[in-house]
């Protein structure tokens, strides 16, 4: 019997599975569970942007595109940045493609990160960025944000964290699971001591277009003097609801991009050339698709945070993407003994705050990218179920 274990890379044995896909996982198995628990859009892609794809196909353009994507998306994602968040970039030389936004998170890492450097990622947040730092070598620092803070990042925490050994800063806002956004007085506070350490930054953008209340993304590269300290992360699937056609991109100095084009060259080739020329019709053409979705998942959110507060579990108002993320000490449980006690016994699927880093324990992450039936029937059931828990603890 071979003992695989010997010859494994231990930084990858190492890494646990994703906390998201376990509860996926076993909601796929069950008949008649209500998920709430993947960030993935109901929309469908708008037919325009569809049909862009399709009609690629149908000319027969089937060919590998570029190494860092066709020229005409590169100019497009500029023109984009640009003129939604104020950021001037070159197609040619500060501008990648990417398969999804996590290639362009890996690709970050693996450049920028060497063995030994320490990688500051607040939590909770996104489950790749820990395992990502890792895999290229380094060292995660955890910012543990609070829920009295609304899970933003202060600029004395940052401070606090910082040794001779960082190297890069892992901004993720707005926020998954926390929905939490950083507004622009939040990202010059911050920018001071990225600037006063001579730190990068990684900041992943993927939900820059789903902020509410007339908060609009402020992307900390507009902050003076952050611009040449930051490699921005982007993509499609969010925005435009393209989650399966796995297309992100990274902006950023163009010193750093030449070496994450060659990582995607030798590693990747180059993104899928149908999903290219259908986002560029996105960024042409998709500005009234965005606000569309945009506004339901406002009612949405309105919707779930008032449920949620109601029935007891209280939660603080997330002004970003399409997650709450309620807090569920009051009931006893663990988030992981929450989650699997109200998937076994109400057939509702939600993930464990936990999954995002420990500070999320007293918390469960609720996605609301599901229609207002699918929501309001959710939220009934978790509504039984924590009446079901109060009963049984004055019991």
């Amino acid at each position: 019997m071979i003992d695989y274990n010997k010859y494994l890379n231990r930084s990858i044995t190492g890494v646990k599975p994703s906390g998201i896909r376990k509860f996926f996982d076993i909601a796929n198995e069950m008949d008649d569970v209500i998920s709430l628990s993947i960030g993935e859009p109901d929309f469908q892609t708008p037919w325009h942007i569809r049909d862009e794809g399709i009609r690629s196909l149908e000319k027969g353009k089937t060919w590998y595109s570029p190494n860092r994507g066709f020229s005409a998306l590169l100019e497009e994602i500029t023109k984009y940045y640009e003129r939604r968040f104020g950021v001037t970039y070159s197609p040619s030389t500060q501008t990648i493609v990417t398969v999804g936004g996590s290639e362009a998170i890996d690709l970050a890492m693996r450049c920028m990160v060497s063995p030994g450097d320490e990688v500051i990622i607040p939590q909770p947040s996104f489950v790749c960025y820990e395992p990502l730092a890792v895999m290229a070598g380094g060292t995660p620092v955890i910012i543990n944000t609070k829920n009295e803070d609304n899970f933003r990042l202060k600029a004395s925490d940052l401070e606090a964290a910082i040794t001779p050994k960082t190297k890069l800063l892992v901004l993720p806002f707005p926020n998954n699971p926390t929905g939490a956004i950083m507004e622009k007085r939040d990202l010059e506070e911050i920018a001071e001591v990225i600037k006063k350490h001579d730190l990068i930054v990684l900041s992943d953008e993927i939900y820059s277009e789903l902020t509410y209340g007339g908060r609009d993304h402020v992307s900390i590269a507009s902050v003076d003097g952050m611009y040449e300290r930051t490699i921005v992360i982007n993509g499609f699937s969010k925005s435009y609801a393209m989650t399966g056609w796995r297309l992100g991109y990274a902006l950023g100095p163009a010193e750093i991009i030449a070496q994450m084009t060659k990582l995607h060259q030798y590693g990747i080739m180059s993104a899928p050339t149908t999903a290219q020329y259908a986002a560029i019709e996105a960024l042409k053409n998709g500005d009234r698709d965005v606000n569309r979705m945009r506004d339901e998942y406002d009612m949405r959110r309105r919707l779930v945070v008032d449920g949620f507060n109601e029935m007891g579990l209280t939660c603080f108002e997330p002004l970003g993407a399409f997650y709450v993320f309620p807090c569920i000490k009051s009931t006893g449980l663990s988030s992981e003994e929450f989650c699997t006690r109200l998937i076994m016994e109400k057939k509702v699927a939600v993930v464990p705050g936990s999954a995002f880093g420990q500070c999320g324990n007293d918390f469960v992450r609720v996605s609301y990218s599901y229609s207002l039936k699918h929501l309001k029937t959710a939220l009934e059931k978790i509504r039984e179920f924590v009446k079901e828990l109060k009963d049984e603890n004055n019991g």
